[in-house]
């Protein structure tokens, strides 16, 4: 069965900048490739995305295209670097986009975002992958997400450190291992969903 998936890169600078947030997204989809899942990256903040909690925020929003795109894919990965411990301010606004979902459902009641997988990869110069990961695996439980167990894939450098995920090669074999156990039960998880998904809601 084919399968898609959408991955969201949080980072805070537009393209062509180098992103250490592009490189885990890129390599979590090119994992998912291998379970036959196809799909495509987008960087945020490279799409006029505005701050608000609706499916629309009007002139010129570009959310609306990418919320379009969300929902035609079967898994969704957010890709944040960590700034002072938390996910990026784009991550947050994203999270803060996907709360119009709550006010969204299907003609038996269940939300859209209903039987689609999530997945998180998280990178950074400083200690607070563990912490960022909560915050997204909660946030994307309570809009309708389900997450696979081992679902989040991370890096970390050295505390006040200069060297960037990107700046690894190869990247070190426990990212890479992380993010193939991943790409496998989101696969799976994604899999199962769309063979099988949630019951109507009463």
């Amino acid at each position: 069965m084919s399968l898609s998936a959408l991955v969201l890169n949080c980072t805070l600078k537009p393209s062509p900048a180098v992103s250490s947030s592009e490189l885990i997204g890129t390599q979590i989809l090119d994992e998912l490739g291998k379970q036959d899942v196809t799909g495509e990256i987008l960087r945020v903040v490279d799409h006029n995305v505005r701050f608000g909690v609706s499916a629309d925020e009007g002139d010129g929003d570009g959310w609306p295209d990418i919320r379009a795109r969300m929902l035609a894919a079967d898994v969704l990965v957010l890709a944040t670097p960590i700034w002072m411990g938390q996910p990026s301010s784009v991550c947050k606004m994203v999270l803060e986009r996907l709360d119009a979902e709550l006010s969204e459902s299907d003609d038996e009641g269940r939300l859209l975002t209903y039987n689609k997988v999530a997945a998180i990869g998280v990178v950074g110069n400083e200690d607070g992958a563990h912490h960022v990961s909560a915050e997204l695996c909660q946030a994307l439980t309570d809009v309708g997400f389900t997450l696979a167990p081992n679902a989040t894939t991370y890096w970390v450098g050295e505390a006040m450190g200069s060297i960037d995920y990107n700046d690894l090669d190869p990247s070190p074999e426990k990212t890479v291992s992380a993010t193939q156990t991943l790409a496998v039960n989101v696969a799976h998880l994604a899999r199962l969903l769309s063979n099988s998904g949630y019951p109507p809601s009463e």
